[in-house]
């Protein structure tokens, strides 16, 4: 036993000592870009980084001098995001934890197992269809029942016998079919059926069809189901294997394959390493040693780390900040207001559809001095019930030609429209702003994202001050050169 787990230690330390000396050559080859509040950047992760987010795909491309100012703004708030303790979250911790485990779980499956069965999945399926083939056959079904009548087994050969004589006068199959196949799940299909092999049907039906050539029709025949009149619309034999090889693989991941996959990842490794070593010792110590061996993965879990901290951080400074602060926004919009006037006058308020003149006076009167906002509330709960609807609502903002009601009420354009059932009288509530809006509620969302992008800047701004960047220019303009 002790000398068991010498064996093992042997082995661990020799993988241990690799990786090492591994890690040590990277890092003689990958000189530092920028270190940000005492943390190195490298020239590797950096390029990673750059290089993901400038690809042709990318509408915004960003030159090299830009990209630096950028990474460094996030670098400086992923520095924020530690200096606050978000990395030690145990929600923070959990996710990440659950990331690389999924994302780890690619590189610790024995791909040549899981193409070794998809390999026989197909062999087998090309056992099971035999020499005869697919073929796709259309069919018209008379049912009879198992125990029919005389009289029932008459009329069932007079309706199939009168349908064949349809279709050897030229009547189309596929409608024939549509119109008279008692067969539901093919009718509504022309009577086509899906590729079948021999074996997968009555094999009165399968004598027949296999014996059949594309194009040509049967004379009726008799299975225990009923009446049939088979045409044959095509035959061939199943294609090769890298045809099917998509289809197969996604049959056998449906199926758990990895998990099968991985188990014979572990036990390979298991044996590799030797000294009683356990598939599941094999595999952790795999998954460890993951970031060194594949930089590619070392890289998308950093990345991964350092955004989940970035969408944390960024969502206490700024998004719910800026969200929450009433007055700030207020502040923020009236030092701003220029940027948010109309290039077209707006509607803001309802159109509303009213059951008489007094109700339509009412709905104005009990909106007055109300916030907008809580316009729709106070007037459903006045006017509606369950058993009775007196106005429908339709909310704005309008501006000429989005509603025909309001460019004729709001906007004084056009003919008058016509009512709608029921609720003969239609106005407005509401105000006609023709230069801008009136308060930062009325634009909202574009005064909150502008407020963001405020805050984000000043903040910005504090980190620089906060934290030290140092550049290395001579090792930045080696990006994507050495």
């Amino acid at each position: 036993m002790k000398q068991s787990q010498r064996n093992m230690k042997k082995s661990l330390f020799s993988l241990c000592t690799m990786l090492i000396v591994h890690v040590v050559s990277a890092q003689v080859d990958d000189p530092i870009v920028m270190t940000v509040n005492g943390e190195d950047v490298t020239r590797s992760e950096f390029e990673y980084s750059y290089n993901k987010n400038n690809t042709d795909l990318v509408v915004d491309k960003a030159s090299l001098d830009e990209y630096v100012e950028l990474f460094v703004n996030y670098k400086l708030k992923v520095a924020a995001a530690k200096e606050a303790q978000l990395d030690t979250m145990a929600s923070f911790q959990k996710e990440v934890a659950d990331y690389r485990a999924q994302q780890a779980e690619e590189y610790l499956i024995d791909s040549a197992f899981i193409e070794q069965e998809a390999r026989k999945t197909y062999e087998a399926t090309v056992q099971n269809i035999g020499p005869d083939g697919l073929f796709q056959a259309s069919h018209i079904l008379i049912r009879l029942p198992q125990h029919a009548s005389a009289d029932q087994q008459v009329q069932a050969k007079q309706r199939i016998d009168s349908l064949y004589m349809l279709l050897k006068n030229g009547a189309d199959f596929s409608e024939v079919a549509k119109h008279n196949s008692e067969d539901p799940g093919s009718a509504r299909n022309g009577g086509m059926l899906p590729w079948l092999y021999k074996g997968q049907l009555l094999k009165e039906f399968e004598t027949v069809a296999l014996a059949m050539q594309p194009g040509e029709m049967s004379r009726p025949i008799l299975s225990p189901v009923g009446y049939h009149i088979i045409y044959m619309n095509d035959r061939k034999q199943f294609e090769p294997y890298e045809y099917h090889r998509e289809g197969i693989l996604h049959f056998l991941d449906q199926r758990g394959i990895r998990a099968h996959a991985k188990r014979s990842m572990g036990e390979k490794l298991a044996a590799r390493m030797g000294g009683g070593i356990t598939p599941e010792e094999a595999l952790d110590f795999a998954e460890r040693g993951l970031d060194a061996k594949y930089p590619e993965f070392r890289f998308l879990m950093h990345e991964f780390y350092e955004g989940s901290l970035l969408y944390e951080i960024s969502v206490r400074e700024v998004w719910d900040k800026a969200a929450q602060d009433e007055k700030g926004l207020e502040k923020y919009f009236k030092k701003n207001k220029k940027n948010y006037r109309y290039d077209e006058p707006v509607y803001r308020g309802l159109v509303v559809h009213c059951i008489s003149e007094d109700v339509l006076k009412e709905v104005k009167k009990v909106v007055k001095k109300q916030p907008q906002e809580e316009w729709v509330p106070i007037i459903r709960s006045a006017f509606n019930s369950d058993s009775l609807m007196q106005v429908r609502m339709v909310r704005g903002p309008f501006t000429l030609g989005k509603s025909i009601h309001a460019d004729y009420y709001a906007f004084g354009k056009g003919e008058r429209p016509d009512t709608i059932a029921g609720l003969p009288v239609t106005g407005v509530v509401g105000k006609l702003q023709k230069k801008g809006p009136d308060t930062y509620k009325d634009v909202r969302g574009e005064v909150t994202a502008d407020y963001q992008n405020h805050l984000e800047q000043l903040w910005v701004k504090d980190l620089r001050k906060k934290y030290t960047v140092v550049l290395y220019p001579e090792v930045i303009a080696t990006v994507n050169k050495h």
